[in-house]
């Protein structure tokens, strides 16, 4: 079995960890050319050549403040879809929970995520796209531990991610304001 990371991005960050939690794979993958749709499709089917069946695999969910959401939405769609398509199930996690499960705050800036990485897990990478890929895979290994044995030893702010993942709160409905006759 392997856990696996997933960064949908321009520059998509990939990673693979054993059992043990030793990195198998960690790679940035950008497709070929400089022209979309191609670079974006080759992206997907090279990303799609790294999944192996059984992988457990965490995503990192779409962030809605991002300058390049339309281009940032199709890639993260397409590898979605391109998943589902393989019949690999994934989790999603969301931006602020990544960066809570490696640092303890959910609004860190990714240059804060360096150094908790290294002391944690001992990982570096010059690339903050593999490093979010890294933190997913990682998340990927406590979410199998946690529904495999009910619960994991880890830092209070790693648990609560895990159960914000596991037991997601019901979305409530926006009141409509009434318009004024």
């Amino acid at each position: 079995m392997r856990f696996v990371g997933i960064d949908p991005s321009t520059k998509t960050g990939f990673v693979a960890l054993d059992e043990q939690g030793e990195v198998l794979r960690a790679k940035e993958l950008t497709g070929v050319g400089s022209a979309d749709p191609k670079r974006m499709i080759t992206m997907i089917d090279d990303i799609m050549d790294h999944i192996q069946k059984g992988d457990q695999i965490v995503i990192e969910g779409f962030g809605y403040a991002s300058q390049q959401a339309i281009q940032l939405g199709g890639i993260g769609w397409g590898i979605r879809m391109a998943l589902m398509r393989r019949g690999y199930p994934y989790t999603e996690v969301a931006p602020g929970g990544v960066k809570k499960f490696a640092t303890g705050k959910g609004n860190a800036p990714k240059e804060d995520m360096v150094q908790p990485i290294a002391e944690q897990w001992g990982f570096q990478h010059s690339s903050d796209n593999v490093l979010d890929a890294y933190v997913m895979a990682q998340i990927s290994i406590s979410l199998s531990l946690t529904k495999e044995l009910g619960a994991i030893l880890a830092p209070r702010h790693q648990l609560e991610v895990i159960d914000t993942v596991l037991n997601p709160k019901a979305k409530q409905k926006k009141k409509r304001k009434k318009k004024a006759k």
